[in-house]
């Protein structure tokens, strides 16, 4: 079967219907996972034995796929009395995913701040979150810029995983008409390009927040 070029750019307008459901769940994703990350790593940071039972829980949310958890609140969670709409299953599950990875990097930037921050703050009468809030965390977000734009970029590129429970995102949206028509690869390759426009966009946005945060930084 041959690449239908007419058949391609008629499927431009489903999927660019579907970006802004796209985009909702990724910037929600985006922010879920970041303040969930942030908590658990502020969690960790409380006490020893809480730290313990926090790293499990981070090592188990990196260790099971994505899919597997979003199925997970999707067809079993049901049967115990908790039901969600998709698009909220999609949301919860993704910011939970990525809430793991990101409370690594939230790790690496606390950790990448001289200790006399800390002793500073507490120098000038900050309690521990004002001293988190005010001081530590405008640093931290200049060193983790970067790995949390790939992890946004990541959140993006893993919404199509919604489209398996009903979520009318670009993918799935393509593949309805993929499924009617029978023909998969020009949908693909229209979805494919313009996750790569949205993926470039994003990594140019951080790119530019990096380099802002820089600037700033020297002054």
């Amino acid at each position: 079967m041959n690449f239908d070029i007419q058949f391609a750019l008629s499927m431009l307008p489903i999927v660019l219907e579907a970006i802004p459901m796209t985009i909702l769940v990724a910037i929600s994703a985006c922010i879920g996972a970041s303040l969930l990350g942030f908590s658990l790593e502020m969690l960790r940071r409380s006490n020893r034995y809480l730290g313990w039972f926090i790293r499990f829980v981070i090592d188990f949310i990196r260790s099971t796929p994505a899919l597997v958890q979003i199925y997970f609140f999707y067809f079993v969670l049901p049967f115990y009395g908790v039901t969600m709409p998709a698009l909220a299953v999609g949301i919860v599950g993704l910011s939970i995913y990525y809430s793991g990875y990101l409370a690594e990097v939230f790790k690496a930037g606390i950790e990448a701040i001289p200790s006399g921050q800390f002793e500073a703050a507490k120098a000038i009468g900050l309690n521990r979150l004002d001293a988190t809030i005010f001081v530590i965390a405008p640093q931290m977000l200049r060193n983790i810029a970067a790995p949390m734009g790939s992890y946004f970029v990541g959140i993006l590129k893993s919404t199509p995983y919604l489209a398996v429970i009903g979520v009318n995102e670009m993918l799935g949206a393509s593949m309805q008409v993929a499924s009617d028509t029978f023909r998969y690869g020009e949908p693909m390759a229209i979805v494919g390009i313009v996750f790569l426009i949205l993926a470039v966009s994003i990594a140019q946005l951080v790119r530019l927040l990096e380099e802002r945060l820089l600037l700033s930084s020297r002054r």
